[in-house]
């Protein structure tokens, strides 16, 4: 009886060390592969609090931690602020600027793509089919094949250098179309339409009345995503904006920073009175990012709960 007992038990046992074992493995890999991504950004991060002196010299220890102060990154701070003209003060205007046309211009994609992706979900009208293709086959467009055209059209309006165009051409976010449509299709059951249309409502009272209070989700995901689109935007800026050093974007600021750095432009930082290296870009750059972590923690709520839209329909 003992021996049946143990002959019974003996597969159960095997299969635990098999899946202990796969186990693991997937562990270990897991942490090897966020390791690889990790790392860079601690080191990265660790730049911003050195100084220039410990990294000419490789001194600091691993990822340069050990040479990291709050006064070496005071002193980029002070470094970076006094870059520009005039005393300084382009770095905080770029970062206005870039503040400016991303909510700008996730403000005007949320009011064009919620009606139009209800348009699209739960209207009947001639083409429509044919504008989802349109919306479609914008998405997979690469930004970069409209940039000449949009170039000629706001130098033919003379307006090239200014914030206000930048803005409105981030606005059109068909993504955002495809997105709001989608929410549409899953959330918002058709019959829920006739009964609104039964009960005497207009079309326009029905997307007010009835869609809006249930697109705050759709709202959010959109303007979050065109937020960041927005924000790391470099062609369009870059040929905007260029122009105008008091109207650029961060994005192509920090560009200019690079440029006018010793490391990678010596000529021209001969002649600046600030000079800007590895730990003031490395903490530019980490300030550029702040944003964009920010609107992402307070948008995780509805990135989470966005995951299934379009995963279930009913």
């Amino acid at each position: 009886m003992a021996k049946a007992t143990l002959e019974n038990h003996a597969p159960e046992v095997v299969g635990s060390k098999q899946w202990s074992v796969g186990r693991l493995a997937r562990i270990v890999t897991m942490v090897f592969v966020a390791a690889l991504f990790v790392f860079p950004i601690i080191g990265f991060v660790a730049m911003a609090f050195r100084n220039q002196e410990d990294v000419a010299a490789g001194a600091g220890g691993f990822l340069g931690l050990g040479g990291m102060s709050f006064d070496n990154a005071a002193f980029s701070w002070s470094q970076i602020i006094g870059f520009g003209p005039n005393g300084g003060g382009l770095f905080l205007r770029w970062i206005g600027n870039s503040l400016i046309v991303s909510v700008g211009g996730a403000l005007i994609a949320v009011a064009a793509a919620i009606p139009a992706g209800y348009a699209l979900a739960r209207l009947r009208f001639r083409f429509r089919r044919t504008i989802l293709f349109i919306t479609l086959l914008t998405m997979v467009m690469p930004n970069t094949v409209l940039v000449i055209p949009l170039f000629l059209e706001v130098s033919a309006a003379g307006a090239v250098g200014q914030l206000w165009p930048v803005i409105v051409i981030m606005g059109f976010f068909p993504f955002g179309v495809y997105l709001a449509y989608i929410h549409f299709m899953t959330t918002m059951p058709p019959e829920l339409v006739e009964a609104a249309r039964i009960d005497g409502l207009s079309e326009i009272a029905i997307f007010f009345q009835v869609a809006t209070p249930i697109s705050r989700q759709a709202i959010a995901l959109v303007a979050f995503f065109s937020f960041v689109a927005n924000w790391t935007n470099f062609f369009l800026p870059l040929a905007l904006l260029t122009s105008n050093s008091q109207n650029k974007t961060v994005s192509i600021g920090i560009q200019e920073l690079i440029g006018a750095s010793p490391l990678f432009n010596p000529t021209v930082a001969a002649g600046l009175d600030v000079k800007l290296y590895m730990p003031q870009l490395a903490l530019a750059t980490f300030l550029s990012m702040l944003p964009l972590l920010a609107v992402f923690l307070g948008a995780q709520r509805f990135l989470m709960s966005g995951q299934t839209v379009g995963a279930v329909k009913g």
